[in-house]
This record gives C-alpha cells, structure tokens and sequence, in this order.
C-alpha cells in the first residue's frame, strides 16, 4: 500500500475516532456534578422522631414585642460551601429591618450561630429566651442546590488555553430560604414566608469552583430579596388574624405602651363614626 494513501487512512481514522468520542460525550449528557447544602426547622425542633412532640398552646403575645432572629444549624457538613457568620449576619439585617418597620415591635436581637446547637429544639429556645429576653424568634433555614454541567465547549479544555478561557462549564443554582416565627413560650408557629431564586451561569474549568461560590452567596441574596416582600405580606396577613380571630392569639399590652400610635382600620372606622355622630348631634342642637 502506498505511503501517501496509508497516511490519509491514518488521519480519516483519527478524525473519525475523535468524532465518535465527542458523539459519546454528547449522547451521555456531559458530566453533571451537584452538591447540595441545607438546614432544616423540623430537625432543629423536633429531632428525636420517637420523643413525644411538645403539643403548643395558644400564644400570648406581650405588646410591643421583644424579636430575635436566628440561623438553625446546617445539616450538611461537606457541603462545598457553607455560609459565613458574616454572611448570615446580613441576611438576618434584612429580615430584622422589616420587623423594626411595625410599631408594635420593641426590640430586634440577632441570635449569633454558636448559640443554637444540632437538635437543640424548644429547650435550646428556652435558652436563647433566658439571655437575650425575646419571646418571638424568627428562625431562617435554606436549602441550596447547585448543578454543574459540562457543556459541548468543555471539549476545549483538551487544549491548556481551553481551559482557562472557555466558558464550558455551565452553572444552575437553586436556593430557598425559609423565616419560620416562633412564639417561644406557647410553642406555637406563628406565621413563615419563603425565599426564592434560581441563577444561571458559565464558568471557565479553571475558575469553576470561585464561580460557584459567587453563584452561591448571589442566590442567598436574591432568595433573601423575595423572602422579604413575602414577610411584609404575611406580617400583614398576621395582624388581620390577630384582629379578627382573638380565639386564636392572644395580646396583651406591657405597662406603659397604649399601641405604638399605631390605628387599625376598625379603631379607625369607629372614630370616625363617633365623629360623625357628634357633629351630627351638634348641628341638631344648633337647630
């Protein structure tokens, strides 16, 4: 066989080798990793599955309202990233912040991490009551979970300059944050709100890993974005339940504060219903 045409085997050969390698990879869906990290109310509160559960009683709510806010523990230990404290700490800003918004709220403690243990449940709360003087906490929980994809242009990365400059790796985030608010003492769910967000993204082989990371915090923050909108309705929702069902919670007014200032839309309508009646009343007697 001539040189010429055993050499033009060879390459058609090779190409077709490299062909049928990329088909392959394109048949098997690429490589897909995940990593999941989370932490959970449920496990915090109540995690011996066979212990009797603590039944809650109906609150009682002691006006204006000492608040603390606090992360449950984490669940995964080798999850790839774990928040910070620092991290936590801002997000637990956001959510205090539309707490500080309502008169009848007194006071807003943000509860540092090392102060909630594994399964510490009602007990652990009872703690966190007795040093910090709240009676409402507003525990945050997560779930995040992050897909990574190795795209057709990760077949690039078989060259040194692929690895560091095509983007082949593509990233999916998805994360939910949960505030759940406890009313300690009575061991009862008062109101929860949820946080959502999912973020898309491409990375490089090379910077995969800081991509994550930054994919990661920017899906805490958005989730923590919608979980406040969610909070402001259901505080709102929370106020007309205590107006309107009395059976349900029960307020009580500290000495010395008379409501913050604060009208209800029935205080209001019965004032300006009286003052209609006496203008009323005085017109008649004028005639």
């Amino acid at each position: 066989m001539p040189k010429g045409r055993a050499r033009r085997i060879g390459t058609r050969s090779m190409i077709g080798s490299v062909v049928l390698v990329a088909l392959a990879w394109m048949m098997a869906g690429c490589a897909v990793k995940s990593t999941h990290q989370a932490s959970s109310v449920v496990q915090y509160l109540y995690p011996h599955k066979a212990e009797k559960v603590e039944e809650p009683s109906i609150p009682t709510l002691n006006l204006p309202l000492r608040v603390g806010v606090a992360f449950v523990p984490e669940e995964s230990r080798f999850a790839r990233f774990h928040l910070s404290e620092k991290d936590k700490m801002d997000l637990m800003q956001k959510v205090s912040a539309e707490f500080r918004s309502y008169p009848f709220v007194k006071t807003i403690e943000l509860i540092p991490s090392p102060y909630l243990v594994p399964g510490g449940s009602f007990s652990n709360l009872d703690q966190v009551r007795t040093m910090y003087g709240v009676d409402v906490i507003a525990l945050l929980s997560y779930d995040q979970v992050q897909h990574t994809d190795e795209g057709i242009l990760s077949l690039s990365y078989w060259t040194l300059v692929g690895a560091y400059l095509v983007k082949g790796e593509k990233n999916d985030t998805s994360t939910m944050l949960d505030a759940a608010v406890y009313d300690i003492p009575s061991r009862r769910m008062l109101f929860r709100a949820p946080g959502l967000s999912r973020v898309k993204g491409t990375a490089t082989l090379v910077n995969v890993e800081e991509q994550l990371r930054l994919d990661s915090l920017r899906g805490f923050h958005d989730a923590s974005e919608d979980l406040v909108g969610n909070l402001r309705q259901q505080l709102e929702f929370f106020q007309e339940k205590v107006r309107t069902q009395p059976e349900e919670v029960r307020v009580v007014h500290r000495p010395g504060y008379s409501g913050g200032g604060s009208i209800d839309g029935l205080s209001l309508g019965i004032l300006v219903a009286l003052g209609g009646a006496c203008w009323w009343i005085g017109r008649r007697c004028r005639t």
